[in-house]
């Protein structure tokens, strides 16, 4: 048995719980665990000098042998994606995760003023506008969108294209906006069928919270917006 985890030869997705009514859906991954060449929690750790000075080189040269293990994936990444310098401290990365941190409840906040779903911990699976900027009042997207939304009020409505578009409400003309509304319910039908067999998704927090970075994400980055593959 290794003691950073799971035994030698053992695949590596197995540290992935999976829903057990999924078991037999699965395709099995290839990989393995490999004793002594896979990148282990320990080796990893070895890999950095004493103030947090990652040898990229070492590392690298692991992982073309034998991959990286599921529990310090997350971490690994964050290098080779270039999240962080090699050659930074310790204390140099903690101090730009929290700038990060910052950034991104800035954005998300603003993107709650565009749109208040954002951050409620619900995810968006139906158009919520129209193209030409007229909020849509469907008591059916609405009960998908946020559960403690009235919908059953006497505000007047117009039919466009089969959905119900409030009146009452202002129309947005701010072209960007209306566009990078108009993504929200497809990242909500995208991000429902994630990974569908993992535990992990069925969870409707991790869910929300994936919603809520693509939904931002989408806003700051307006060249590349939202696709599927990104």
């Amino acid at each position: 048995m290794i003691k950073w985890g799971l035994s030698s030869g053992t695949p590596a997705d197995s540290y992935y719980e999976v829903r057990s009514d999924c078991t037999d859906g699965v395709p099995k991954s290839k990989f393995k665990i490999k004793a002594g060449k896979t990148l282990s929690a320990r080796k990893w750790q070895a890999a950095f000098s004493p103030d947090g000075c990652l040898d990229i080189a070492s590392v690298l040269s692991r992982i073309q042998r034998g991959g990286v293990h599921p529990t310090v994936r997350g971490e690994v990444w964050e290098f080779l994606l270039g999240c962080f310098d090699p050659r930074s401290t310790f204390d140099e990365r903690e101090e730009i995760r929290q700038i990060r941190r910052i950034q991104y409840a800035r954005w998300k906040e603003d993107c709650r003023q565009m749109d208040s779903h954002v951050g409620s911990g619900k995810v968006i699976t139906a158009p919520l506008i129209t193209e030409d900027g007229r909020p849509i009042k469907d008591p059916l997207v609405l009960l998908e969108a946020t559960s403690d939304t009235n919908t059953s009020g006497d505000a007047p409505t117009t039919s466009i294209n089969g959905n119900e578009v409030d009146e009452s409400a202002e129309r947005i003309t701010d072209k960007q906006i209306i566009e990078w509304k108009l993504t929200l319910h497809q990242i909500g039908l995208d991000v429902l069928r994630t990974d569908r067999t993992m535990v992990f998704y069925e969870n409707k927090e991790n869910l929300s919270k994936l919603w809520d970075i693509l939904a931002v994400y989408a806003w700051i980055d307006k060249d590349v917006g939202y696709c599927q593959d990104q």
